[in-house]
Order: C-alpha cells, then sequence, then structure tokens
C-alpha cells in the first residue's frame, strides 16, 4: 500500500477530503481547471438522481466548466454501497487517466475514498436471511435498540456510526454475527501498511496501481457552523421540501441508501406535518454539524492526508494553489 521507490508520481490521482461544507467541491473545480483534470466525486448521496438539493451536489454551472463523475448513477429506490461505488470509481478514474488527464477524487464519504484507494477489507458476505431477521429487530424495537445491540458487542464501532444509521449498524452486526469479531477489529487490521508515512507524499494505491495524494481541507469550528447553517438555509430557499416530498415518494418507503440523507428524513415530517420548516431546518443544521464531526474524526486517522487549514475569507483559487504548491514540493 505504501509508496515504492520508481513508482511514477508525475501524474498521481488527488485526493480531496474533509468534513461537508469545507469547500472540497469548489476547491476541486479549481484543481482541475489548473491541471487539466476532470473530477471524481466521492460522495454516498451525490450518486443518486433527483437528490440535488439536499445533498448539495454540484450545480449546472461547475459541471459545464468541469467534468465530474459518479453523479446521478443510482435510482432513489436502488442500494447503494462502497463496493458498488469502488467499482465505478476506478473505472473513471481509468478512464481519465487514459485520457491523459489528471482524475481528482473529492468528496467526504470516507469509507467510499478508503474503499477506491485501498480496496474492501475481506469481511463476511452478505446474508440476505440474517439481514432480514435484523431488519425485522429494527422495525419493532427501533434502530436504537439495534444500536445499543452493537454496542454491546462492538463499542468501536458503534461509536462511529449514528444511531440511526441502519444500513451501517446491520452491516457491522452481520459481520460479528457471521465471523465471531467485530468489524471495527477487521477494518484496523485491514488498514495496516508498512513504511513511514509522510502526509501529502505519493502513495501507491494497490486498487487503482498508480500513485496518490491526499489532501484534506480545514476550517475553523465556528466558520465551519457558519457555512452549515448557510448552506441550510440556501436549500430551502432552493427549494427543499418539494425535493424532499418528491424523492420520498419515489423511494417508496424502503430501506434504500437515500433514505440515510440528511435533510431527507427531517424534511418528510415537515411533508407529513409533524414539524414546522423552521424546526427541520434546525435539526438538519445540528446533524450535519454533527455529521461533519464525524467525517473529520474518520479522516483524521487517515495519516496519509496533508491537512490545509482554510481561511472563512479564503477563495477557492487561492486555497487550489496551495495545494498545487504543497504537490510540487513532494515529487
Amino acid at each position: 500500500m505504501r509508496s515504492t521507490p520508481g513508482d511514477p508520481v508525475t501524474a498521481p490521482v488527488l485526493f480531496l477530503v474533509g468534513p461537508t461544507a469545507s469547500g472540497k467541491s469548489d476547491v476541486a473545480v479549481a484543481l482541475a481547471a489548473r491541471l487539466g483534470g476532470e473530477i471524481v466525486s466521492a460522495d454516498s448521496m451525490q450518486v443518486y438522481r433527483g437528490l440535488d438539493i439536499l445533498s448539495a451536489k454540484p450545480g449546472p454551472a461547475l459541471r459545464a466548466r468541469v467534468p465530474h463523475h459518479l453523479l446521478d448513477v443510482a435510482e432513489p429506490w436502488e442500494r447503494f454501497d462502497a463496493a458498488r461505488y469502488a467499482r465505478l470509481a476506478k473505472a473513471a478514474v481509468e478512464r481519465i487517466r487514459g485520457r491523459g488527464r489528471t482524475a481528482i477524487v473529492a468528496g467526504g464519504a470516507g469509507m467510499y475514498v478508503r474503499a477506491l484507494a485501498d480496496g474492501l477489507f475481506e469481511g463476511a458476505g452478505r446474508d440476505d436471511a440474517l439481514r432480514e431477521r435484523l431488519e425485522r429487530l429494527a422495525d419493532a424495537s427501533g434502530e436504537e435498540a439495534l444500536h445499543r445491540r452493537l454496542q454491546a458487542v462492538d463499542p468501536a464501532a458503534a461509536a462511529r456510526i449514528h444511531p440511526h444509521d441502519r444500513r451501517r449498524i446491520v452491516r457491522a452486526l452481520e459481520v460479528f454475527e457471521a465471523c465471531g469479531r467485530p468489524i471495527s477489529s477487521l477494518q484496523r487490521e485491514w488498514g495496516r501498511g508498512g513504511g513511514k508515512v509522510v502526509p501529502g507524499a505519493a502513495w501507491f494505491s494497490p486498487t487503482l496501481a498508480c500513485a496518490c495524494v491526499f489532501f484534506g481541507l480545514r476550517r475553523g469550528r465556528e466558520d465551519l457552523a457558519r457555512r452549515i447553517e448557510a448552506r441550510t438555509r440556501a436549500m430551502l430557499a432552493a427549494g427543499a421540501v418539494a425535493e424532499a416530498r418528491a424523492l420520498s415518494s419515489r423511494s417508496g418507503g424502503a430501506g434504500a441508501t437515500i433514505l440515510q440523507s440528511l435533510g431527507l428524513k427531517e424534511f418528510a415530517g415537515v411533508i407529513e406535518g409533524g414539524c414546522g420548516v423552521d424546526e427541520a431546518a434546525e435539526t438538519i443544521a445540528r446533524a450535519t454539524r454533527a455529521y461533519a464531526r464525524r467525517q473529520y474524526g474518520w479522516f483524521t486517522r487517515d495519516p496519509r492526508i496533508l491537512w490545509i487549514d482554510v481561511a472563512s475569507d479564503e477563495a477557492a483559487a487561492e486555497t487550489a494553489g496551495r495545494i498545487l504548491g504543497r504537490l510540487d514540493s513532494a515529487r
């Protein structure tokens, strides 16, 4: 997994990660414009057609400037996981590099980034009967009960997984019951690699078979909170309630991955009359701040990432220029 002598690093795949609302989309576009690159999204919700406002999907203007991949590749009722993402993203990266262009993987889905760069750990295969039993338990007793069960057998995984993230809770319990070992310990073994790790240095990816460089965007807590609140207000102004209504109808209430999207469940309450728009917006902003903390916690465990501190008034082009300066020095 580590970078080895002789690996070509003149055109590495760039990974740009960080918490939601940190400015990854704009900085990725600025990098692509400077490098003649194309962007591969690493966002677990932007893969869905119709989830535009609630996922903060790059708009037509950004997508017109730079080609984007792994957007709108799944229907709202489909399950979409890291394995499927890795297959599609790997193919996109290979096509981009085949055209002689730079691939920039940008997003905040830590498991998707890890699956693409390092592959998926060999845990238990899917057990439909076990999953159905766990889903029935969640339906009968609630997702919190399922999460408490996970806390009892795998506290480390439970600490990382939100109590309402049914899909990941079920998967962690499935692995434990099938393997007799916590998924967290298997993931730690999967992430081991030898050699010295230098943040921002070229790292050879066994799955992409090329060099990669990892950068992360980091903002002050108050600045990030302001950006999250501004994004939430913009979502409302852009028609988030109508989008949630349409998606709730299209997903049919199934256990699709899209139902974990920040905002969809809260605005569903508005549609059903359970809460007001202002209450839903406040809930979304609070949940998004918590999600950003979990994202940052995930990425800070990856020693390959070179963190770029972004000032509140810093333009995306300026941040991109600083990243390129670090990239040139790494070469």
